[in-house]
């Protein structure tokens, strides 16, 4: 019995908190928190409600690196995705801002599991634009006891379920942000740094195969790095990279692409945390 219940604590394992939230514990210590349902912070905007992102996440020592409803950016919620342009049937929505009338909804568990050597998350969720649901979104979370490093493999397919639906970029001049995002915490000692070496300078429209921020959060250091899958639509992303703590794999750009009805578009990326 003693075996059993010491084997049961070194799982992986899935909690629901309530309120939205799963929550999945790595050897009973926190590893991250999916919010399924629509969260809001005390005092935020009504129009930033939000589901269907990651946070908080730790670091293998514990450090949380991520920020949800900064002041100076409401609609930034921890490791998210989200596109600032979604045009169907002649009318425009913004799921970056959630705005326009568009909201990501969750609508099933496909697969939940968890134990001693992975844990595997796989959700349903729907675009709805004005009451009507215009794109399936299949979330994929898969990951293992961190040893040295946390591994977190994020997949992402999308598929029009009527008409065409084309998601965009931003449309600002000289950006194209929109995509696999992360806010990160107030800290110090920011360094930001990609396959080209240190970016010293806020960045974008510049492709990399992957970007990291390293900081120290309370004392402690924590590093979150995202590669994207060389097989991703459109090769290397064009990255937005901030050094007030955003870092942000554009997908797909300013001239966007379009979602058809049974042609889901996959995306994958590989979020690791370190000490």
């Amino acid at each position: 019995m003693q075996h059993l219940i010491l084997s049961l604590a070194m799982a992986m394992q899935w909690k629901d908190l309530g309120g939205g939230r799963l929550e999945l514990l790595d050897n009973g210590k926190p590893a991250l928190v999916y919010n399924y349902g629509a969260q809001l912070a005390a005092g935020v905007p009504e129009d930033r409600k939000r589901a269907s992102y990651i946070y908080p996440v730790y670091t293998p020592a514990g450090v949380s690196v991520t920020d949800d409803f900064p002041k100076d950016h409401y609609h930034h919620r921890g490791l998210f995705w989200g596109w600032p342009v979604v045009e169907t049937g002649g009318m425009k929505y913004d799921l970056w801002m959630m705005k326009g009338g568009i909201e990501d909804r969750f609508e099933r568990w496909v697969q939940k599991k968890a134990g001693a050597k992975d844990a595997l998350l796989v959700v349903e969720n729907g675009w709805y634009a004005e009451g009507v649901k215009i794109v399936k979104e299949t979330v994929q979370i898969k990951t293992t006891p961190a040893a040295g490093s946390r591994v977190l493999e994020v997949t992402l397919d999308l598929e029009a379920l009527g008409a065409p639906v084309t998601i965009k970029g931003s449309q600002e001049k000289g950006k194209s942000y929109g995509g696999l995002s992360v806010r990160f915490a107030a800290r110090e000692q920011t360094k930001l740094t990609a396959d080209t070496g240190a970016v010293v300078k806020d960045e974008d429209l510049v492709n990399h195969a992957w970007a990291a921020l390293s900081a120290v959060y309370g004392g402690k250091s924590g590093t979150l790095r995202i590669d994207s899958d060389p097989k991703n639509p459109s090769g290397a992303p064009q990255w937005c990279l901030r050094n007030y703590g955003f870092v942000g794999a554009a997908f797909p750009g300013q001239a966007g692409t379009t979602l058809e009805k049974g042609k889901p578009v996959r995306l994958h990326y590989t979020v690791t945390l370190t000490d």
